[in-house]
């Protein structure tokens, strides 16, 4: 029954289908095969999508989309270059930080690509920048979209892993490897725009664009850039302090961060209009609908592996091969790199996360560390061909094959594997602040 499982699933990817329909038919196959009504079927995804904290997601897709419709982007960026926009490499760097503040807001990582990307690729590329490595660094930028908090693969990951898990604590394990990814990608690019002389360009100095630059990196203009935007950072503080401090549930904070949103963007900049809002929503119910399609097919799908106890054999084998949890973080990082090639995240992580997670604790790992690594590694996936969506959107923005952003993201893919290993055995980057917080 499990051959079967997998080879319909194989049959359907083969055959074109998307990943959520493949997983629902292939599921059903194996149940009537087994003698299983296909009436169990509907009963078991409305039950995975029947949750409470899985309500976070659509308020936080729609929390970022409120934001970005906001206009926001642009006051993040300029608060970000009047930070780091000196240093060699400048713009290229603020595209990290930009995606760093974005991503504290947004939740995801294509939103993080297309709203930052919008703004910094045409700009990195009048300061010099090739357009190539400029679409490269927004892409693996944003990948901290998923990775601070808050984040959307991370309630994903809470609710599939099959124990007890706090998707606040999860939020707060978020934050040393984004810090860490972050720091790592910025040295990259610093010495990379060293070597090879980026963002050297001719810029006329009484140009409108150089003007304005040099503005923001005047200590006048430094606080100016502050104060706009002080109100969108101040999100994630809510968010997270509201989670922490008990005030509300993390679905309960997605919801607060809707309201938070809708009164910035109506109120405050009054960058919203009746006409926008219709296309957030929109948009938002779009992107809600595609994720819990596949959530729910994917909860099915991974129904149907506990039933075959497919989590106790997938065990039994990593025990037969060694009892180290080293060689099980080796076999499970390459596992889930090459899943992340190949499937979407949240569906990864449905079907993952309740086989591999349980696995993790007989070897000593921590459950709350174990997502991160996974969620870390699926990441990397969002960047990778053939299926990384953060490259379809930069090249989309930037009007790029995929194939002439390859080689100089090969850096930037070295630079994301040391940053695996780290992660994967130094627990305390991920569990310093939880442990903190508790």
């Amino acid at each position: 029954m499990i051959g079967l499982l997998f080879l319909s699933l194989l049959v359907l990817f083969f055959l074109g289908f998307p990943v959520a329909f493949a997983m629902g038919l292939s599921s059903m196959i194996t149940m009537v095969n087994d003698g299983i009504s296909v009436q169990v079927a509907v009963q078991r995804i409305f039950s995975t999508l029947n949750s409470f904290p899985l309500m976070a997601i659509p308020f936080f897709i729609l929390a970022g989309s409120l934001m970005e419709y906001s206009g926001i982007s642009q006051r993040l960026v300029n608060f970000a270059y009047s930070l780091v926009g000196k240093i060699t490499g400048g713009l290229a760097l603020v595209s990290v930080v930009t995606a760093m503040f974005f991503a504290a807001i947004s939740g995801s990582s294509a939103a993080t690509v297309a709203a930052v990307g919008s703004i910094l690729i045409p700009s990195m590329i009048k300061r010099g920048f090739p357009k190539p490595f400029s679409t490269s660094v927004q892409a693996v930028s944003g990948e901290l979209g998923v990775i601070i908090p808050p984040s959307i693969p991370m309630i994903i990951f809470a609710l599939s892993a099959g124990a007890s898990i706090s998707i606040g604590e999860l939020f707060m394990a978020g934050v040393g490897p984004g810090i860490l990814i972050a720091f790592s990608l910025m040295v990259t690019i610093y010495f990379i725009s060293k070597y090879k002389g980026y963002g050297n360009s001719n810029l006329d100095p009484l140009s409108d664009q150089a003007i304005e630059e040099a503005e923001l990196m005047s200590t006048s203009g430094r606080i100016k850039a502050f104060r706009s935007a002080i109100l969108p950072l101040l999100m994630p503080i809510i968010i997270l302090g509201g989670i922490y401090g008990g005030i509300f549930t993390p679905t309960e904070a997605a919801a607060v961060a809707v309201g938070y949103a809708l009164f910035i963007g109506l109120v405050i900049y009054r960058t919203l209009s009746i006409k926008n809002l219709m296309e957030v929503l929109r948009s938002s119910v779009l992107s809600t609908s595609i994720i819990m399609f596949i959530i729910g097919n994917a909860g099915l799908f991974g129904w149907v592996l506990t039933a075959k106890r497919v989590p106790d054999l997938v065990a039994e084998w990593f025990l037969s091969v060694s009892t180290s949890a080293v060689v099980f973080l080796i076999l499970v990082n390459l596992l889930l790199l090459l899943v992340g090639m190949f499937l979407e995240t949240g569906a990864a992580i449905v079907i993952m996360a309740p086989i591999l997670t349980p696995v993790a604790i007989q070897f000593g790992v921590d459950p709350v560390h174990f997502g991160i690594i996974m969620i870390v590694n699926l990441a990397v996936g969002m960047v990778t061909p053939p299926i990384g969506v953060n490259l379809f959107v930069a090249c989309q923005v930037a009007n790029l094959r995929l194939e002439q952003i390859i080689k100089p993201l090969l850096p930037f893919y070295l630079v994301l594997l040391i940053d695996i290993i780290l992660i994967s055995y130094l627990p305390a980057i991920s569990l310093w602040l939880p442990n903190i917080l508790k």
